[in-house]
């Protein structure tokens, strides 16, 4: 410890006294020691501030020279890694920003946020990307950035920055084509995808992804205004639903866990059965809540029953014409469903199954309805 301290103390007595050529000496020679050598946190901080003064008297192709060799070291100083992820010049920032390991998700937000295009190409072709940054990267992002973080297998995308790229994929078949070819979308938003992609993408979709073109296509050959006819109350296949799911809830095993895996798997029968007894409402009142194009009943019921967004999303595409919702119509939805109260989503339900007590509705287990909040 003492003797690297000595050393930067020798250093930065240069600095003081040098000329530009002597402190471009100094800098080299620090960055030398630097990487060859194993030092403690603090050591790594005083070598920091060193090779950070002399970063700031150097001209841009040193700098880039510096930003080369300090995106390779696994213990660069964090204030020269920050210095020179921030700067304007991409061809210093560039391999910082693409390859070090010492740049952390705040660093590079703060990057995606305040530079160009050029800056967010580097980002987007990073190892590994969190959610954090790629949101960022899909909304200020060009068709380029956007294509680059699509290709990109250790990025990681939220539901709605995946949505935005499905909005951004209309009519745009080399993105449209690079999103559906990732294996972490989801089957919801691919068939969103698949609804506004072109022929030709649909096509190499179905060679490249041809399992997940089977689902969407069992998924959307019959329309969800079948369901009401098919799976009917009087239906053999609705008894045997109900007698399950009624089992499951006696058992204490129905949950919204179980909602949405029948959700996903378009168990229409079990859907409502289950809402049915979760909630004390009437089977018809959740058919009609499920396949209303007004969502606001169904927003309200998995609210009151404090669903997560995505169980309430699975919902809203089971209920669905041909299983498809619009990302726009989706966004809006997820925006009312986050202004929505527990506690008055309650209270509204109350409210309605109070009218359907006075008519005489029964649920689905036969009894007279009472809200059940799990």
């Amino acid at each position: 410890m003492n003797g690297a301290k000595s050393l930067l103390q020798d250093l930065d007595d240069a600095i003081a006294r040098g000329t530009d050529e002597s402190r471009a000496k100094a800098l080299w020679h620090a960055t030398d020691i630097l990487i060859t050598g194993r030092y403690s946190d603090d050591e790594i901080s005083m070598f920091g501030e060193v090779i950070g003064r002399l970063a700031d008297e150097i001209e841009v192709a040193a700098r880039a020279q510096l930003s080369e060799v300090m995106s390779a070291c696994d213990h660069a100083p964090l204030n020269v890694i920050e210095k020179l992820a921030l700067d304007d010049e991409i061809e210093v920032a560039g391999p910082v920003l693409r390859d070090s390991t010492r740049i952390d998700e705040k660093m590079l937000v703060e990057s995606a946020m305040t530079k160009g295009q050029a800056h967010l190409l580097a980002i987007s072709q990073r190892q590994s990307l969190g959610e954090a940054v790629t949101d960022v990267l899909v909304k200020r992002g060009n068709q380029e950035v956007v294509t680059s973080v699509a290709k990109n297998e250790g990025a990681r995308f939220s539901g709605s920055g995946l949505l935005h790229m499905v909005r951004r994929a209309e009519g745009d078949s080399i993105l449209a084509e690079q999103l559906g070819l990732r294996k972490d979308v989801p089957r919801h938003i691919f068939q969103q995808l698949i609804a506004k992609a072109s022929e030709d993408v649909r096509r190499r979709l179905e060679t490249e992804r041809p399992e997940m073109m089977a689902q969407i296509q069992s998924s959307v050959t019959g329309v969800t205004g079948d369901l009401q006819s098919k799976f009917g109350p009087s239906s053999r296949s609705y008894f045997v639903a109900k007698r399950v799911v009624t089992t499951q809830y006696r058992q204490g095993n129905l949950n919204q866990d179980s909602i949405s895996n029948y959700a996903r798997q378009h168990r229409f029968d079990e859907v409502q059965i289950g809402l049915s007894l979760l909630s004390s409402l009437p089977v018809d009142v959740i058919e009609r809540a499920l396949m209303d194009r007004n969502r606001e009943m169904i927003l309200v019921l998995c609210k009151a029953l404090d669903f997560s967004w995505d169980t309430t999303m699975s919902l809203l595409f089971l209920g669905a014409k041909d299983h498809l919702i619009t990302a726009r119509d989706l966004q809006d939805n997820e925006r009312e469903f986050g202004r929505l109260k527990i506690e008055t989503s309650r209270s509204i339900l109350k409210f309605y199954q109070s009218r359907k007590t006075g008519a005489g509705a029964e649920t689905a287990t036969g009894r007279q309805p009472e809200l059940q909040i799990h």
